[in-house]
């Protein structure tokens, strides 16, 4: 594979893995069919709302030396740049929805907050979480568009770009000392003592019903990917952060085909590796210090309960890559081979490219994942140019120029 950059992972399957168990009540629970089709009424019913495009790439699944290779373009969601447009708005309609109606006493749906009528009681509502970025700026859009007010916490490291891009939606904006586990632990502290309701993207013990309703929102996504392909996925490759979105893919192939789902890999960033450090220990493991890696949204130490659930027997393998292989992913969907299309991808889009690639250039790794000429690659590409200062330095050229080759 000359054309493509020498990348390198650390791949650890899993063995806790069984293709033969089912997926069960206790894991629909956490995200299931019922609960997606009430996701999807309410999301596409929002202004705004289009499906985003899969983008196949045939030339680039010929470099890999695989049958085809699509990959789900969140950038343009609802505007926001990434695919948790679906998931903290989401969750903050269904929040005010659960507490506006207990005080009413009435049922209520998220379509009713777009209008006039509540928005009194939204106003007399603060909305909190902490963020690398993008799920605040979810969080932020949602308070804004249904009228509820905002605090969002981000770490020491998140840039100035990604928190300026939060203030645009009117939150309000604390930087903290540490890293996004910290700020978790800081914005739960300040609700309890503010009495702001936390929308946060991982859970915890006594904290599941919003992180649930996010991942519901994120499946969305999964079932669009699905209605647009023309072949069912044999392998698909995920990043993860405290495993969100992961869950959200593992158990959408998991609930509807136990025995055809696709190999399922999750990848995370060799320096905030808490899923594949877990799955190694076999108990929940916590990473901790500065998680330094440019992919900030997935700098995160501590793995969601919900997600583990589902990822803890439902991931075939738990990988890592490292800082340089996202940047060599970036730029190779900016300056794509043959007519594929370019595409804009951020720092935290594309571990899951990288990690196949890698993987296709190891001949232990591709044996142990059942990589071969046969295969069909699905990736999902969680953001667009989130900072577009940083893309620039990281590509060599701007978001918008791609873009406009992209268009041409």
């Amino acid at each position: 594979m000359p054309l493509l950059p020498s990348l390198t992972l650390d791949l650890f399957p899993n063995p806790a893995f069984e293709r033969s168990e089912s997926y069960g009540a206790a894991r629909s629970a956490v995200l299931g069919a019922p609960a997606l089709a009430q996701a999807e009424a309410e999301l596409t019913a929002w202004p705004g709302y289009q499906r985003t495009p899969l983008r196949s790439l045939p030339a680039l699944a010929g470099a890999i030396g695989v049958a085809s290779v699509h990959y789900k373009d969140e950038g343009s969601r609802f505007g926001l740049g990434s695919f948790k447009a679906l998931g903290g708005a989401y969750a903050v309609a269904r929040l005010l929805c659960r507490e506006i109606g207990r005080k009413l006493g009435r049922t209520l749906r998220p379509t009713d907050l777009l209008g006039d009528a509540l928005r009194a009681e939204c106003a007399a509502l603060t909305v909190s979480c902490a963020t690398d970025g993008n799920h605040g700026r979810s969080v932020a859009w949602g308070a804004r568009m249904f009228g509820c007010a905002c605090v969002i916490y981000i770490h020491a490291t998140v840039s100035e770009g990604r928190q300026r891009a939060i203030e645009q939606y009117g939150a309000t904006v604390v930087r903290t000392a540490g890293n996004y586990d910290d700020a978790v632990r800081q914005a739960d502290a300040d609700a309890r003592t503010h009495g702001r309701f936390v929308i946060s993207d991982t859970s915890y013990p006594g904290y599941m019903d919003v992180p649930r309703d996010v991942m519901q929102g994120y499946q969305l996504m999964v079932h669009e990917a699905v209605q647009q392909l023309d072949r069912w996925p044999t392998h698909v490759f995920v990043q993860a952060g405290v495993g969100g979105l992961a869950a959200a893919v593992c158990a959408y192939f998991w609930e509807r085909d136990p025995a055809r789902r696709p190999v399922f890999v999750v990848v995370e960033p060799d320096r905030a590796d808490c899923l594949l450090r877990s799955a190694r220990q076999g108990r929940l493991t916590a990473v901790t210090g500065e998680l330094d890696t440019l992919m900030a949204g997935l700098a995160c130490g501590e793995v969601s309960l919900l997600a583990w659930q589902i990822l803890e027997r439902g991931a075939n393998a738990f990988c890592t890559v490292d800082d340089a292989a996202a940047v060599a992913g970036m730029r190779l969907l900016a300056h794509p081979l043959g007519d594929d299309p370019a595409i804009v991808a951020g720092e935290s889009a594309v571990a899951g490219l990288a990690a196949a690639i890698a993987a296709r250039q190891d001949e232990q790794a591709s044996r142990a994942l059942g990589l071969d000429a046969d295969s069909s690659l699905l990736f999902f590409g969680s953001e667009a140019a989130t900072d577009p200062a940083l893309y620039a330095e990281l590509v060599g050229e701007t978001a918008q120029a791609v873009a406009e080759r992209s268009a041409a």
